[in-house]
């Protein structure tokens, strides 16, 4: 084996485990139920810790999107009006795409990072780090 190919070897195996994966990410759908004028969604939670995101963040981003307010309780996820499953669910994925899923390689292994008054998104598997608007 030449030096190179050694050399490649090594560089290989110090890459993250993370970036080897090559299964497609899908953000899980919520589960929930309309009571009256307001719709709970039970897996809020769930879906912001696979993501890995707060839930609180997650959800300002969706209620800004649906224009509607809403709240994090015990029992679930209040918002205060009527909202199709398909609707909350499109807005989920719209945050994924902009808060979760890296930019140069696709994948989700990202974190936030907050440096003065700009949050940045660091790919843990490619190393990029772009500012979020």
């Amino acid at each position: 084996m030449s030096e190179y190919e050694n050399l490649l070897k090594d560089a290989k195996e110090q890459l993250p485990k993370l970036s080897q994966k090559k299964e497609r990410f899908v953000v899980p759908n919520v589960k929930g139920h309309i009571q009256g004028n307001r719709t709970i969604l039970s897996n809020f939670n769930q879906i912001a810790q696979y993501l890995g995101r707060k839930p609180e963040h997650m959800l300002k981003f969706v209620l800004k999107e649906l224009a509607t307010p809403g709240e994090i309780k015990k029992s679930g996820t209040i918002m205060g009006s009527k909202i199709p499953a398909s609707r909350i669910n499109e807005k989920i994925a719209a945050y994924a795409e902009k808060f979760v899923v890296c930019r140069e390689c696709g994948k989700p292994d990202t974190k936030l990072e907050k440096d003065s008054n700009t949050i940045y998104m660091k790919c843990m598997a490619c190393g990029a780090r772009k500012p979020i608007n």
